[in-house]
């Protein structure tokens, strides 16, 4: 196997480099932006860097043969091939850190899952963890074949889901999250579970008073699951409905975003909940923000312990994998999924194989 670096201005030029010299069949293994010279970090020429590499049994191509005007090249024996060929596995097992350059291609089955990995929109440099994990397993086989890259994929993203611990003991559950994530809804619908199918005494609290329509909206679902609404303007009336409560198996908050950024707030509210013993602190997300929003989001709410996500709107996007670079970024886990509108139907505890086969697009939120 003959491997060579290349530099030049461009990608484009190094490409040409590569066909002239290597041949059309070469494979490009690791690719980066470069910078050299300058002075002080000014007047830098940025250049490509490039290694390539090509198998010796790959018939040279006919500028080949011009270039080297019919060079004869010595055979290497079995034994100098088979190390060439096993330092080439290594070197593909190797992609870029840098996640503004360009990305790696390899050859075979890897490279489908490789652009599968783009696809979803996964993280550098979780997308290398992932795709040196793919790689490993590829070459360990002898006869891989692509189907088993899906199959793969899959599994090296459940491995990457943080198991959602049993809270169930818990009674306040304390929903919050931006607006337009569906916070309200998804309230609901646990509510929903909660009184239909575990027959369950449930109440209402909410203190998000800042948009008039939300609380007219709870109020709309306590109503059809005739089960009571308290509103909190004040921390006083908080601790009133929390005493009214006292007889009820679960009672839902639905908090206002806005006020786990004071933390007077929350300072106030551990004095009236024991946050770590009564409460599952659950922060909901939608599935179509872009993870760099997310991630703006999340430390909007870091005040406050979260001990897992809600994931919404699964059916309004192709693309999930916001979801696997927050839970690996965070090591929170997925509490509860929701896949529609529809109240109680739509929202699903959330399982680590069904959430990575979500991811991966080979199971339907249907």
């Amino acid at each position: 196997m003959r491997v060579k670096k290349y530099n030049a201005p461009t990608m484009a030029e190094a490409m040409e480099k590569v066909r002239d010299e290597l041949g059309r069949d070469a494979v490009i293994l690791h690719s980066k932006k470069v910078e050299k010279g300058g002075l002080l970090g000014f007047f830098t020429k940025k250049s490509m860097e490039v290694v390539a590499a090509v198998d010796p049994e790959t018939p040279v191509t006919e500028t080949q043969v011009k270039k080297k005007a019919l060079k004869k090249v010595p055979q290497k024996s079995n034994r100098e091939q088979e190390v060439m060929r096993q330092e080439l596995r290594e070197l593909k097992s190797l992609t870029s850190a840098n996640s503004s350059g360009p990305r790696t291609v390899l050859s075979g089955g890897p490279e489908k899952a490789e652009e599968r990995l783009f696809e979803l929109e996964i993280e550098e440099p979780l997308r290398s963890e992932i795709l040196h994990a793919l790689l490993k397993r590829w070459y360990r086989e002898e006869e891989p074949e692509e189907s088993s890259l899906d199959s793969w994929l899959e599994e090296e993203i459940q491995k990457r889901i943080p198991e959602t611990p049993d809270l169930s003991g818990r009674k306040f559950i304390n929903v919050f999250g931006p607006t337009g994530v569906g916070k309200t809804t998804t309230l609901a619908k646990i509510a929903a579970k909660a009184v239909v199918q575990e027959g369950k005494k449930v109440g209402f609290i909410t203190t998000d008073t800042f948009r008039i329509a939300a609380i007219e909206q709870l109020k709309t679902y306590a109503d059809i699951l005739d089960v009571p609404v308290k509103v909190a303007y004040s921390m006083e009336d908080f601790e009133a409905a929390k005493a009214a409560y006292e007889d009820f198996d679960l009672v839902l908050i639905d908090s206002a975003g806005r006020n786990f950024r004071n933390p007077l707030y929350v300072e106030q509210l551990k004095e009236l909940i024991d946050l770590e013993n009564e409460v599952e602190n659950y922060l909901v997300l939608s599935v179509t923000s872009k993870y760099r929003d997310m991630k703006k989001i999340i430390e909007q709410f870091e005040l406050i312990r979260v001990d897992a996500f809600v994931f919404t709107k699964f059916d309004e996007t192709e693309t999930s994998g916001v979801v696997l670079n927050a839970v690996n970024e965070y090591q929170i886990p997925v509490r509860y999924i929701t896949v529609g509108q529809n109240v109680p139907d739509d929202i699903r505890p959330a399982d680590r194989a069904e959430v990575a086969a979500l991811i991966t697009g080979r199971k339907s939120v249907q």
